[in-house]
């Protein structure tokens, strides 16, 4: 779990960033709008993305382009959304995803979740590479942060007393 609440640990080193906006983008959804002059692509109903170890399910997903035609500049997700990568699954409403800097920026109720560990909040930013997070109440003073941090089982512990 120390890759979620890691965001407490400053890393003196560089660190190593995986630059995943060079790799493919598959999109599946029921539906798909292009808008070239406004440089989208917006899918709808049932969309799941997948770029390199990171899959996205939601119920609609924007793509922005940049500058270049085929350079993606961010992804946004609505509704439902579920990020898997590994062993971590991020739960939010909404979710910004920027494949350039691997970060995940998730609001609307978000939620991070790594084996029987946990941390949610009003906003997670979760940076993929660095195994880096901030959870914040986002300037809510009612808006709390909450982790749940379960020990490590321990093997031959069961019958020893």
């Amino acid at each position: 779990m120390c890759c979620l609440f890691s965001a407490s640990v400053v890393q003196a080193a560089t660190p190593s960033h995986k630059d995943r906006s060079g790799l493919p983008i598959t999109v599946k959804s029921n539906d798909m709008t292009a808008d070239n002059k406004g440089k989208t692509a917006i899918f709808s109903g049932k969309v799941v993305a997948k770029q390199g170890d990171i899959t996205i399910f939601s119920d609609k997903l924007v793509v922005s382009y940049g500058d270049k035609s085929s350079e993606v500049e961010k992804v946004e997700a609505f509704g439902s959304v579920r990020i898997i990568q590994l062993n971590r699954t991020g739960f939010a409403d909404q979710a910004v995803y920027d494949s350039r800097n691997g970060k995940i920026v998730l609001t609307g109720t978000p939620r991070v979740v790594q084996g029987n560990d946990s941390i949610s909040g009003k906003v997670i930013t979760y940076y993929l590479d660095d195994d880096k997070s901030e959870v914040s109440s986002g300037g809510d003073p009612k808006a709390r942060v909450e982790a749940v941090i379960n020990p490590p089982a321990r093997k031959n512990d069961a019958g020893s007393r």
